[in-house]
């Protein structure tokens, strides 16, 4: 190894703003190839190092720390293999984060407003209806009304839960705001805020808001695997 090959910890951290501490971290995690030392024990880094911390730091925003660090793990025990189907698992991951969402943007669309509705309580879906219309299991709707997201009314003949349109449209986009990864503590706030505003326009903002941190993350997925690619060059791969 030439001098001018060899690189410090605090080398590879000053491009990124990182202690030479985090750097010896990602070398221990196996994110970083293992680094030779010299005759006093000093890792000794080189730009194949360097370019494994720029692929890491770079693919992290897009894939998460665990799985850009499956990535590089993979990339450093030569496994191609390994490293095309993590990247192609996250972007499946991706694509279907963004069918969510235009599945969750119909959703709005297709049930603002809605109409008063002067039919008898009876005349309104029952718990199993309305859970085989959103193809989830009948106890997930109970537990929504326990959160607050839904309100059910009585049958006043038999006692069975019923649910009016109101009800129907708010049990509509908790399970498309539920697939989209929110707790049922955000989708109990979005609801009170239809409810109060009488329509879904409110949650646009939250739509869009997601949508821009989807396009950011495919932005960052497409940044992060072009430096992998060079890193995976580096590496003979």
């Amino acid at each position: 190894m030439t001098r001018a090959a060899r690189l410090r910890p605090s080398d590879l951290a000053r491009e990124h703003g990182l202690s030479a501490q985090a750097v010896r971290n990602y070398e221990d995690d196996g994110i970083l190839p293992p680094a030779p030392r010299d005759g006093h024990g000093y890792r000794q880094y080189t730009p194949v190092h360097a370019q494994a911390l720029r692929a890491f730091l770079t693919l992290r925003p897009g894939f998460g720390h665990q799985g850009a660090a499956a990535i590089l793990r993979a990339a450093n025990a030569g496994d191609e293999e390994a490293v095309l189907r993590l990247v192609e698992r996250g972007h499946a991951d991706m694509l279907r984060d963004r069918a969510t969402l235009d599945e969750a943007a119909a959703a709005l669309a297709a049930l603002a407003p809605v109409p008063g509705d002067d039919r008898p309580v009876r005349g309104a879906p029952s718990v199993g209806a309305l859970a085989h219309q959103l193809g989830i299991h009948p106890a997930t709707l109970r537990t929504w009304e326990r959160a607050g997201i839904l309100r059910a009314e009585r049958d006043p003949a038999t006692g069975y839960r019923r649910y009016p349109p109101a009800a129907v449209r708010d049990a509509h986009l908790a399970r498309q705001l539920r697939r989209g990864g929110y707790p049922l503590s955000q989708i109990a706030a979005a609801v009170a805020r239809v409810r109060e505003a009488g329509g879904v326009g409110p949650l646009e903002e939250a739509l869009d808001a997601w949508r821009s941190r989807l396009r950011l993350r495919g932005r960052a997925m497409l940044d992060g695997t072009a430096e992998l690619s060079t890193y995976l060059r580096l590496r003979g791969l």
